[in-house]
C-alpha cells in the first residue's frame, strides 16, 4: 500500500472536533479582547503602546487575562487537533511563562498605573478561570 492509504495517526474520536472547537472559540476571543482594546481602552496589548484607560468590559468582565487564556486554549485545541504531546507541553512551557509575566511585570504595572480602580476590578475578577456571570463592578 502506498502511504496516502495508511491511517494517519489520530485522536480519540471526538478529539479532534473538541480541537478545532477550542481553536475556532479562543480565536473569536482573541480577536474581541484585541478590539476591547482599541475600542474601550484607547491603546494595544503592547507595553510599548498601553492602554489610556483600564479595559474591563466586554470579556474582561469575566476573566482578567481573556487573551493569554485564548492563546492557551488554541494551543490546547491544536495538541487535540494533531494528538501532539509535544504540543502540549509547549502550552504548559506558554502558561508558565504568560503567568510568570503577569504576576511579575503586567499586574504590578497596571496596580501602579490605575490604583483602586484596578484592585477594585482585580479582586472581583478571576486571572485565568472566567467567572459564569459577568463582574458588573
Amino acid at each position: 500500500m502506498t502511504d496516502h492509504y495508511r491511517k494517519p495517526l489520530s485522536a480519540l474520536p471526538g478529539l479532534v472536533p473538541a480541537g478545532w472547537i477550542l481553536v475556532i472559540g479562543a480565536a473569536t476571543i482573541l480577536l474581541h479582547a484585541f478590539a476591547r482594546f482599541a475600542l474601550e481602552g484607547l491603546g494595544t496589548p503592547a507595553p510599548v503602546a498601553p492602554t489610556e484607560k483600564l479595559v474591563v468590559g466586554g470579556i474582561y468582565r469575566h476573566v482578567r487575562n481573556p487573551m493569554y487564556v485564548a492563546v492557551l486554549a488554541i494551543i490546547l485545541g491544536q495538541a487535540l487537533i494533531f494528538s501532539s504531546w509535544a504540543v502540549l507541553v509547549h502550552g504548559l512551557v506558554a502558561a508558565a511563562a504568560m503567568i510568570s509575566f503577569v504576576n511579575l511585570y503586567e499586574e504590578p504595572t497596571l496596580a501602579s498605573r490605575y490604583g483602586e480602580q484596578y484592585e477594585v476590578y482585580r479582586r472581583a475578577v478571576p486571572g485565568w478561570l472566567p467567572r459564569l456571570t459577568p463582574w458588573r463592578g
